[in-house]
């Protein structure tokens, strides 16, 4: 492929697999696959046990999209992924069941409905709390007819960009020695982070996020963290970023210096972003982003006084 069809198909020039994914064209798109990916993160919620941060429940970055990993059921295990290639949810059982459903045009209700359908055909009989979270405006999934669109290309795009971002991401996560989380996505906010700590206690978090219990809040953000990730964006935020944040804020933070130069300090979110179009556009967009999450940690963890000699390796072996 050209680097003209490159352009044309929405990759950017500089690398061929960094795709633009210009948020208003796709926000409705972005909107439904949210509220489908809540539906099957709740199914892994509950279903697995706690791990500290809520690490039980995320998902991973596949070579075709989006995993639970395995999900325990009694003896069996059970993993639900999202196929952006042929765009598709895949059903596996570790008794060899497997169910599909085509990724496509239809309203949250009817995903949800089409989805448990499909769970009991295996014989896999689980019930979740049916309404998302973390959203400002949250409709029970069984009755979301509101949220309709998908757009397979847009979905591929999303994909794709999660697909760079995670290999960047777990490049920054090696150079670190201490606590840290896999690079797992949050589907709560539909944003894939890594995050590292200090190994210290932080101060009790305010709680306060939409339709989540401030007890999850205040567990997730128990231990001071840098963490670091990907957004595609919001109505407030309309494009997508990167994006790196310090709890608890310390002083020094937001006025550190932070390259690259199209990285600045959003105080609405209290967070540094970068936007994902400069990286896109980048000559070199893996360095371009790792510059961004190095120079962001370190710009948490010297104001917020880390020990950086015990947390991190100078060379890798």
């Amino acid at each position: 492929m050209s680097q003209t069809e490159a352009r044309d198909e929405g990759f950017g020039s500089s690398s061929g697999h960094w795709p633009s994914l210009p948020f208003q064209e796709w926000k409705d798109t972005y909107a439904t696959l949210h509220m489908w990916a809540q539906i099957v993160g709740k199914i892994r919620l509950v279903q697995t046990p706690w791990v500290n941060h809520s690490w039980h429940a995320t998902f991973y970055v596949t070579s075709r999209g989006l995993t639970t990993s395995p999900i325990p059921y009694g003896a069996l295990t059970f993993q639900i992924d999202f196929d952006f290639i042929d765009h598709k949810l895949l059903i596996q059982t570790s008794d060899g069941g497997v169910k599909t459903m085509p990724l496509a045009p239809r309203s949250v209700a009817s995903f949800y409905e089409g989805l448990f359908a499909q769970l009991g055909e295996l014989g896999l009989e689980v019930r979740i709390h049916p309404t998302p979270n973390e959203v400002l405006t949250s409709i029970a999934f069984y009755k979301d007819e509101a949220h309709a669109s998908y757009d397979p290309d847009y979905a591929h795009r999303f994909w794709q960009a999660l697909v760079q971002a995670d290999r960047v991401f777990k490049k920054f996560r090696a150079r670190f020695i201490g606590k840290c989380s896999p690079v797992h996505l949050f589907w709560g906010g539909l944003d894939l982070a890594v995050t590292r700590f200090s190994g210290r206690r932080a101060p009790e978090h305010p709680g306060g996020i939409p339709h989540l219990s401030d007890r999850v809040t205040r567990e997730a953000y128990s231990h001071e963290v840098s963490s670091c990730g990907f957004w595609a964006g919001s109505e407030e935020l309309p494009q997508p970023v990167f994006y790196s944040y310090a709890y608890p804020e310390p002083d020094g933070f937001s006025t550190a210096r932070i390259v690259p130069g199209g990285a600045v300090y959003d105080p609405n979110f209290r967070e540094l972003i970068l936007p994902y179009e400069d990286v896109r556009q980048s000559a070199t967009p893996d360095d371009t982003l790792l510059e961004f999450l190095q120079s962001s940690y370190e710009a948490a963890a010297d104001t917020g006084g880390w020990d950086r000699p015990e947390l991190e390796r100078a060379e890798l072996p």
